[in-house]
């Protein structure tokens, strides 16, 4: 039987069996295991239920809970209390002690004090688990699944055939070649890493270039034609392509894939069902952070590749420039962007500056 500091508790007894409910009184006992739960019924020995067999209601403030608490008991049937608060007590002085998401749902300072932990998880997470594993990760990943994907995007709806003269297609493609030709055997990521670098012409979004992973690299009649209106020579946009081989060569996409999947993944076997509520938002971090990382990445690895191949940065600094006005791009960029600041960017091009820009791994020449 329960010890004398023990409360008993009128309840009433569903058992499933009938429609008409037992009346019973039930104690929360201490137990080696844990707090455990006795039904005295009238005329019959009392049922002692291990802590594992209940589910313990949640637990409320001090300032409301609930009128009547329905508690299930496993192989019983159910509980109906209709004193809470006499509940409650007998828990406490059985030494059940609430769970973090119960302290969660009644202390503002445990919800504070985990989202405080949830944040710096996710932070630290983001600083230097995902680009660690992310770039390890990436090195082996196979070449043939990142043509699979790039094929899958070169085949959508959105990016349709240049409109570009033959000619002009022609000439950018052999300019591609030569610049590809050009990059000398040391500027690289990985070292068994050779992807297919192809120039494809594409329209329908607007004036813009992006690579995708294992060496497909997107130009748009848009930009190119963007280009020409503000007379600048091919050097501006050879110099974008040669940004977008340094992404190719890195391997920006496929590490892009890994650490957000590191980082939800990491999430979920941490916080458990916590992680839905910060799921979206680290996936946005590492969308805009690490973009931005790559992206300086990127145009140190165009400053060398273009100084090596005798081509000048300066056009592509102007393009850039007049992206970003037309994007509406603030002087002092955006913190949200997925790109540092234009004019930040542009200021290094115009210098050719390589001096701060951490050497790249050393890697074979693409074919």
């Amino acid at each position: 039987m329960a010890g004398p500091d023990d409360d008993a508790i009128d309840a009433l007894w569903f058992d499933g069996l009938g429609t008409r409910p037992r009346p019973v009184t039930v104690r929360i006992a201490r137990a080696s295991d844990g707090p455990e739960l006795r039904v005295d019924v009238p005329g019959e020995p009392t049922r002692t239920v291990p802590g594992r067999d209940v589910d313990w209601p949640s637990r409320w403030s001090a300032r409301g809970g609930p009128v009547r608490l329905t508690v299930g008991v496993r192989g019983l049937g159910s509980l109906q209390i209709d004193r809470p608060d006499a509940w409650q007590r007998a828990c406490d002085a059985a030494g059940l002690r609430p769970g973090l998401a119960a302290l969660m749902q009644t202390r503002w300072s445990v919800l504070l004090g985990v989202a405080a932990l949830c944040v710096a998880f996710v932070l630290v997470l983001h600083r230097f688990g995902m680009p660690w594993v992310g770039e390890r990760v990436a090195r082996h990943v196979p070449l043939d699944w990142e043509l699979a994907v790039s094929e899958e995007v070169l085949k959508g709806t959105w990016l349709a055939p240049s409109r570009l003269p033959a000619e002009r297609q022609d000439a950018l493609r052999a300019a591609f070649d030569t610049l590809r030709g050009s990059m000398p055997p040391e500027v690289g990521h990985d070292a068994g890493y050779v992807p297919r670098l192809e120039l494809h012409l594409r329209r329908g979004v607007g004036p813009n270039a992006f690579a995708l992973p294992g060496g497909a690299v997107v130009l748009t009649d848009e930009l190119v034609e963007l280009a020409a209106r503000l007379r600048l020579p091919d050097d501006a946009l050879l110099g974008v392509l040669a940004h977008e081989i340094g992404h190719v060569m890195h391997r920006h996409g496929t590490r892009m894939v890994v650490e957000q999947a590191v980082m939800n993944v990491g999430l979920a076997l941490a916080l458990g069902d916590l992680s839905t509520l910060t799921t979206t938002a680290a996936s946005a971090v590492a969308g805009l952070a690490y973009r931005r990382g790559h992206e300086s990445q990127a145009d140190c690895f165009a400053i060398e590749m273009m100084t090596r191949a005798g081509r000048p940065t300066g056009p592509m600094a102007d393009l850039l420039l007049e992206l970003g006005r037309r994007s509406g791009e603030r002087d002092g960029g955006d913190w949200l962007s997925t790109h540092p600041s234009t004019p930040e960017r542009a200021a290094r091009l115009r210098r050719g500056d390589v001096a701060t820009c951490a050497r790249p791994t050393s890697g074979p020449s693409p074919r």
